[in-house]
């Protein structure tokens, strides 16, 4: 029979990232992606956490702990496996054919690596009996780093998605400038979370609210030509 904490821990990771990606499939209601990319693309968000961990742990051996250099290599290795989930799942295919799909695919494979990560952190304080604190951790994944890892994937998204009608070249260049600037702002929130601890907590968290906000202004932009098809 399972351990109940596993299961309580995979809900608590999975149902609020799937409430999340309602609300951003809510955005592609004039032309909504296949559910099957859909699915793969929150799949490969989940199966990139087994992946990065244990090079995220091995980046400890070479930088040391709290360091900006540890905290950047966090950083990379997260967003490049998202992107990389994203491209597997959605971009790759003949079912990205519209800016706004870049964005769509993106978030998506974001709130699966999210799903599992969250569920990893719920796992601990639920084997040692310590509710209180799983309730807490739950709700600081649920507006905090859910966030972060939507905001810092949709920054690339929507760096594809600006550019869907350029050449070739100029998109390479946009999705790895996407990349870079999602690497600074996860950087930034882990400095600010790890490195200053709970007096910083409430202005990060403040900043990714705007940076949602600033996303979804910028997400009715890239929709605005669609509209006329609809």
């Amino acid at each position: 029979m399972a351990n109940p904490a596993i299961l309580i821990a995979a809900l608590g990771g999975i149902l609020p990232a799937l409430l999340w990606l309602a609300f951003w499939l809510l955005e592609d209601r004039c032309q909504p992606e296949p559910k099957r990319y859909i699915f793969l693309s929150f799949i490969l968000g989940m199966m990139a956490v087994p992946l990065v961990l244990p090079l995220e742990r091995q980046a400890m051996q070479y930088f040391a702990e709290g360091s900006l250099l540890l905290l950047f290599a966090w950083a990379l290795l997260e967003e490049g496996f998202k992107f990389i989930a994203a491209y597997l799942g959605g971009l790759r295919w003949a079912a990205f054919d519209e800016p706004l799909d870049a964005v769509i695919y993106l978030v998506t494979a974001a709130l699966g690596f999210s799903a599992l990560e969250n569920a990893l952190f719920l796992f601990s304080p639920l084997m040692h009996g310590e509710v209180l604190r799983t309730i807490v951790t739950g709700d600081l994944r649920f507006i905090g780093a859910s966030l972060l890892h939507t905001l810092a994937s949709a920054t690339i998204g929507i760096s594809i998605a600006l550019s869907y009608a350029k050449p070739a070249a100029v998109r390479r260049w946009a999705a790895v400038g996407g990349v870079i600037l999602a690497v600074a702002l996860h950087t930034l929130f882990n400095f600010f979370i790890l490195g200053m601890g709970g007096d910083a907590t409430f202005w990060v968290f403040l900043c990714i609210w705007f940076g949602i906000i600033a996303t979804l202004l910028m997400v009715e932009r890239i929709k605005q030509p669609e509209r006329d098809y609809c």
